[in-house]
């Protein structure tokens, strides 16, 4: 038998029908960027979300940059995060010209340990990244405390995690801005790539709408004003059919070209109604697999925190000879997963910020230690059983 890692086109055969009749439709309307697929995309999604303000944009990256800069962090810098994330989370930050400050992670949640980020807080600190890793959320409330003490903005890192709660309430919905990603492995993903990015902030909407697209039009000459205080006289008309503004060459912010199209929109608005029974059946698997490998004395299955509802983006659990696992594994037709090879700090990239191994031990555990097992809704009991049977024989010998 053979079991992927992640099997696309099951999902696919189940929303065909629906996704093809709307992909359809949106290729004869001749509206593909921009327009009422959007628009009603992104007010579903804050609504999800339990937020204001959903702006959409083509990347998880991009949400993040985006999200940085509309705060207002830039050269010289601090913004606190997790060394174990994928690499966009400290890339971003470098990107808009701060300087990423890693904090070592929970043993047990994978998530940053929130005891250990007062102390790199400094003087030139102006936010704290929690990334929700693998779809766990982080420990928000300790967060929101300690931004709140030292007058911090926080950015969550939401991609691996819509749908997640924290008693009732989504990530996404508890910083100054969410942001999220639809690359196609994400429990909620396009036929190509797209992002988001949430918050209940007014103004903070504007200046994301400014940067997204250009600095241009109403929302480039509103974010001028509030960035600059410079006044300007645009007026609040738009085309009726929404594809042409006369004012899309009047430009006021050097800014982005980052635009969810609208095909990927019509397929994520209707994936969207599907989340909630994906994640739960995420969730089964996981309990599943929770349960198998307990007898295994050389796994160490993930933890939930109490009162939070995870979405299991990865089902990622510790092990001794992580390597090994996975050759074995493959042997056997078992898709897994090495999430993560390397820690951020000790990235080639960030060679400059001067950390060794050994500054961040449990991040640096973890990179050695976890192996992602195949978790997505449409995995079989059948192949549930095969999977596990074949990491129960791996300890036996």
């Amino acid at each position: 038998m053979e079991v992927k890692i992640l099997d696309l086109s099951r999902q696919y055969a189940l929303i065909q029908e629906k996704v093809e009749q709307a992909v359809c439709e949106q290729m004869k309307s001749g509206m593909y960027i921009g327009g009422k697929a959007v628009a009603d995309f992104e007010k579903k999604f804050a609504e999800y979300i339990g937020v204001k303000h959903a702006i959409s944009v083509n990347s998880g990256t991009d949400s993040l940059v985006i999200a940085l800069r509309a705060l207002g962090i830039g050269e010289g810098d601090e913004v606190i995060t997790t060394p174990f994330t994928f690499f966009a989370t400290a890339e971003t930050i470098a990107m808009v010209g701060a300087v990423p400050v890693f904090v070592d992670v929970e043993e047990d949640t994978y998530n940053i340990d929130p005891d250990k980020i007062e102390e790199k807080i400094t003087n030139k600190t102006k936010a704290i990244l929690p990334v929700h890793i693998f779809g766990q959320p982080a420990n928000m409330e300790r967060i929101m405390q300690i931004a709140d003490k030292h007058g911090l903005a926080v950015v969550e890192d939401a991609c691996q995690a819509v749908g997640a709660k924290i008693a009732e309430q989504k990530v996404g919905s508890m910083g100054n801005a969410g942001c999220f990603s639809f690359f196609p492995t994400k429990n909620l993903g396009a036929f190509g790539d797209g992002g988001m990015i949430t918050t209940n902030d007014d103004t903070l909407a504007v200046i994301c709408r400014a940067y997204k697209e250009h600095g241009m039009a109403q929302n480039g000459a509103k974010a001028r004003f509030i960035l600059q205080g410079v006044e300007d006289d645009l007026a609040d008309t738009v085309s009726p059919d929404g594809l042409y503004n006369p004012y899309k060459y009047y430009n006021y912010l050097i800014a982005h070209n980052s635009r969810l199209d609208a095909i990927q929109a019509r397929v994520l608005d209707i994936k969207l109604d599907y989340l909630d029974d994906f994640n739960a059946k995420r969730a089964e698997i996981a309990s599943y697999y929770n349960s198998e490998l307990s007898v295994c004395a050389d796994v160490v299955t993930p933890k939930v925190t109490d009162g939070v509802t995870p979405v299991w983006h990865q089902y990622a659990f510790r092990c001794g000879k992580k390597d090994a696992m996975g050759n074995f594994l493959a042997q056997k037709g078992v898709g897994s997963a090495a999430f993560y090879p390397v820690p951020l700090h000790l990235q080639k990239a960030f060679t400059y910020l001067g950390y060794q191994e050994g500054d961040l031990p449990v991040a640096e555990m973890l990179t050695k230690q976890t192996v992602c097992l195949p978790i997505f809704p449409e995995l079989t009991k059948e192949e549930l059983q095969y999977v596990t049977e074949n990491v129960k024989a791996f300890f036996e010998g």
